[in-house]
């Protein structure tokens, strides 16, 4: 019999948000199988038969190639959205499976969403936009628009994918695509794995797009969209059942603060962020929500810094020669090269008044990250780099400066690494 599976990605620490999904969904749709996958280490702190859920991924079943070291590059918010598109895969591989729903861990569903099931019986991919009305304000074209210019037409808190040949195409090239660019840099079009999905409507078949107004509410779109009715009554959206609402941005208190300047006065708006905070009270209170992030320390407890990754990332010699860069248990390691070659290498990193400005000087070199699997050195392509630059005297001095600045930040490993196809 084949099933609808549904999953959501996070660490321990985002458990709390996460139950209060999978409650929400058991409610409504009781014949969903529900999954929870971990961008973080069970460390024996979950009981499946205590919670919400069926099942728990864990990061090492994915099959990412030399995850750990892959890990390392991101910091918590983009590992769990990085793993997003390969547990769609293990999902989708499945022998019982027909669709594959994601939604984020801080999304509530008040209702049936047999509409978004007739779709994907139709459709193999589904995705829903952040505004499916344009805004008649220039504060909302600023403040919505623009940002889903930045950051990306279609939320990734939800994505449906069917279990066929053109659903697994399709994350194929997403989990391609997000191994080396899951990253929050908005100046390189990259906003984790959400920018990406903008092509999917002209690369692949079969895209539905949900532009029913009860899916997805949120301050983002709260602008065009009238939320009204209670917990008790029911909420609606201009006249229909609210499918789901998206909670996004809530332990910073942004969610509050946006849908306060938008709808302030809405009586209704109010109950159900009320709401919200009274159901996830009680299990925020839980141990294991406020378990440290696996991997977010070295084997022996130190810190893991925003600096630390990133040179991880940049430097494929790196990559090489400390292939798990958390462990500190067996030499060398790569907090060991850290603290001695690292410091002598990277100085601006290592004090405080240039640290910042040194950090943003590395991501904005736009490159593939990590990538110890990368095919072999491509001697026809470094050829015409070279034959260019010999009859371009321009050309030339553009490139001569390219190749000082990789050897000055990566040695003459990280040089022979980027002269491979990627």
């Amino acid at each position: 019999m084949k099933r609808i599976h549904v999953f959501t990605s996070l660490g321990l620490n985002y458990l709390p948000k996460a139950r209060a999904l999978f409650r929400s969904l058991r409610k409504n749709h009781p014949e969903f199988i529900l999954h929870l996958a971990l961008a973080d280490e069970a460390r024996g702190l979950i009981n499946v038969e205590s919670e919400p859920f069926d099942n728990v991924i864990p990061l090492s079943s994915l099959e990412i190639p030399h995850w750990r070291g892959w890990a390392f590059c991101h910091d918590i918010v983009e590992l769990a959205t990085a793993i997003k598109p390969f547990v769609l895969r293990k999902l989708l591989n499945r022998e019982d499976c027909s669709k594959v729903i994601y939604f984020d861990p801080d999304i509530v569903v008040f209702s049936r969403l047999d509409d978004i099931l007739k779709s994907l019986d139709e459709m193999n991919i589904l995705l829903t936009p952040h505004q499916i009305v344009p805004e008649s304000s220039l504060e909302g074209v600023i403040d919505n628009e623009i940002s889903s210019l930045k950051r990306g037409v279609y939320n990734l808190g939800f994505i449906g994918v069917r279990a066929n040949d053109e659903g697994r195409r399709f994350v194929e090239w997403w989990s391609k695509r997000v191994y080396h660019f899951c990253r929050m840099e908005i100046y390189h079009g990259l906003f984790t794995d959400q920018r990406w999905v903008d092509l999917v409507p002209a690369f692949f078949n079969g895209v539905g797009i949900i532009r029913s107004p009860r899916h997805n509410v949120a301050p983002w779109n709260l602008t065009t969209r009238n939320l009204s009715g209670s917990l008790l009554d029911g909420f609606q959206v201009d006249g229909e059942p609210l499918g789901f609402y998206h909670f996004t941005g809530f332990d910073k208190g942004d969610h509050e603060y946006m849908a306060t300047k938008v709808d302030g006065n809405n009586e209704s708006l109010k109950k159900l962020i009320r709401w919200y905070i009274n159901d996830t009270i009680q299990s925020s209170k839980d141990p294991v929500a406020k378990t440290k992030w696996a991997f977010g320390y070295f084997s022996t407890g130190e810190s893991i810094s925003i600096a630390q990754r990133l040179v991880y990332r940049e430097r494929p010699d790196l990559q090489s020669m400390f292939k798990d860069p958390f462990d500190n248990s067996t030499e060398p390691t790569y907090l060991k090269w850290w603290l001695k070659k690292g410091k002598l290498r990277y100085p601006d990193l290592f004090d405080s008044k240039t640290s910042e400005s040194a950090i943003e000087q590395i991501r904005r070199s736009l490159t593939p990250g990590f990538r110890t699997t990368s095919d072999q050195f491509d001697w026809q392509k470094t050829s015409q780099h070279l034959v260019a630059g010999f009859f371009s005297p321009r050309y030339g001095t553009a490139l001569t400066k390219r190749v000082l600045n990789v050897l000055k930040h990566e040695g003459i490993r990280g040089l022979f690494s980027r002269l491979k196809r990627y």
